[in-house]
């Protein structure tokens, strides 16, 4: 019977040995990597949660299922609270007939929806618009089933344009002059602007762009990805708006139309601003130098500075009269 050497058997287990040792050290390799691996995207979680705000509120307060109170509904709501307390009080200070309040209230609702509704679906969305025409006016879909969505499309800059309007009609019905209605519903729209930003907030809607601030939000309905908290920055600035403007007016008396300028020159050069660090509303918008919302501020902001200079050159005109 043949026997195999010694050295043949030893060379053959000392080689088993070797095969068996560099597989656990790649194993043990490997497993060392994976809890590495785990332990750096435990380590990115934890400080994303540290570092940003975590954004994934219910848009509904009140949802029976046939019927839901968005917040954003609600802060569209208390816009107009907010702003019929305030004009009221300048109605009273200036001895106009606060039962003028109710029609006012009326005109300026609707000229605000018709205007957003109108500048959105033509400004932002008018390719699906143009072909589903009946879902401009009606809250609900019909595509790809029938469902009540609400008006979730408004615009901002058609909102101002329908603000106008109503109120050059309300002026010419009621024999009000029409700049000091302006001054008067100027006085308010940032108030209600902050009112609206923070139903925007509430939407997760019309979010910023991805930054590493440590005050970042993570809009989970969108991504997981920390962003300007851009509709909160908006908010803030326009109550600031308005706070500084409503000591203007109480200080420093200004002939009719001034402050309406000075609220639509501040309000769009804010706007301009912040379109920066905010994500495109469409998707056509990607690549523009100005975004659409720009480029609709810019004809506002000229108008605002055009009714100051003009304002301020007629107040020039009757300080002089007055001095001779």
């Amino acid at each position: 019977m043949n026997r195999r050497p010694a050295n043949i058997d030893i060379t053959a287990k000392i080689g088993l040995i070797l095969i068996t040792v560099t597989l656990l050290q790649r194993h043990c390799i490997y497993r060392y990597m994976v809890y590495i691996c785990k332990v750096e995207i435990k380590l990115r979680q934890f400080d994303m949660m540290i570092n940003t705000i975590i954004w994934d509120p219910n848009d509904a307060l009140i949802d029976l299922g046939f019927f839901a109170l968005r917040y954003y509904s609600l802060f569209f709501l208390l816009a107009f609270v907010f702003s019929y307390i305030v004009v009221k009080k300048q109605f009273i200070k200036h001895e106009i007939n606060v039962e003028l309040m109710d029609s006012l209230t009326v005109y300026v609702v609707l000229g605000t929806l018709i205007g957003a509704r109108l500048g959105h679906c033509l400004f932002y969305d008018f390719a699906y618009y143009s072909k589903h025409p009946l879902e401009i006016i009606l809250p609900f879909t019909f595509t790809p089933e029938f469902r009540i969505t609400g008006f979730q499309g408004l615009a901002s800059h058609g909102g101002g344009i329908g603000i106008m309007v109503s109120l050059i009609l309300f002026s010419r019905k009621f024999k009000i002059k029409l700049w000091f209605l302006l001054d008067q519903i100027a006085l308010v729209v940032p108030l209600a602007g902050a009112c609206i930003r923070m139903g925007n907030l509430m939407n997760s809607e019309i979010i910023g762009k991805p930054t590493d601030v440590s005050w970042a939000f993570v809009f989970l309905k969108d991504d997981n990805i920390p962003r300007h908290p851009a509709q909160l920055y908006e908010a803030i600035a326009y109550l600031l708006i308005f706070s500084f403007v409503y000591l203007m007016v109480k200080k420093y008396p200004k002939p009719s139309g001034f402050y309406f300028g000075l609220v639509i020159f501040l309000i769009f050069c804010f706007r301009i601003a912040i379109e920066f660090i905010k994500e495109d509303q469409s998707a056509f918008e990607a690549g523009m130098l100005l975004n659409m919302g720009q480029i609709l501020s810019i004809p506002f902001i000229l108008t605002g500075l055009f009714i100051m200079y003009m304002k301020n050159k007629e107040q020039a005109v009757v300080l002089g009269i007055t001095k001779l």
